[in-house]
């Protein structure tokens, strides 16, 4: 006869192929992985990219046009100033403008292509151009390559339209 002790302590299988629509356990844990990476770096992309497009734009990037740029306070901007600064992404001197590295503009770039990929998917969509610009500045970091890929062939097909 079976004890409630023996029932309590065993533990459920794992099932590893697809049960009720969840897809298997390995592959799912591969895609909320992938979403949390893609989430830890959602805020360095962003800051990289605004800080490239600031300096583009008028030749530096200050943090208070940062945190105007961000709608955050200028304390939250310096706190991630300094993340960006460990991770070697960008340079500043005490109260003076903030300068991608070479590492950090290759990551804006990389992160500005992104976003125009995904932007004129949505608009060939149908989307309107503010809709999805606003839209591409989440999506951008949520897909794989793969689908960036596919949409840029939608894109480039439409195009030849």
């Amino acid at each position: 006869m079976t004890s409630v002790k023996d029932k309590t302590t065993s533990a459920p299988e794992v099932p590893d192929a697809p049960t009720a629509g969840l897809g298997a356990v390995e592959e799912q844990a591969t895609s909320f992985r992938h979403v949390r990476e893609a989430r830890r770096t959602e805020l360095v992309e962003d800051y990289v990219e605004l800080i490239a497009d600031l300096i583009d734009d008028a030749g530096e990037a200050r943090p208070v046009d940062i945190a105007a740029r961000l709608g955050v306070t200028k304390p939250t901007v310096n706190k991630m100033l300094k993340r960006l600064q460990q991770e070697e992404l960008v340079t500043q001197r005490p109260y003076r403008a903030v300068f991608l590295t070479d590492a950090g503009r290759e990551l804006a770039e990389a992160s500005r292509v992104r976003h125009q990929i995904v932007e004129s998917f949505l608009v060939a969509l149908g989307i309107s151009p503010e809709t999805a610009r606003n839209d591409a500045e989440g999506i951008e970091h949520y897909v794989s390559d793969e689908t960036l890929d596919a949409f840029q062939r939608l894109v480039d097909e439409r195009a030849k339209d």
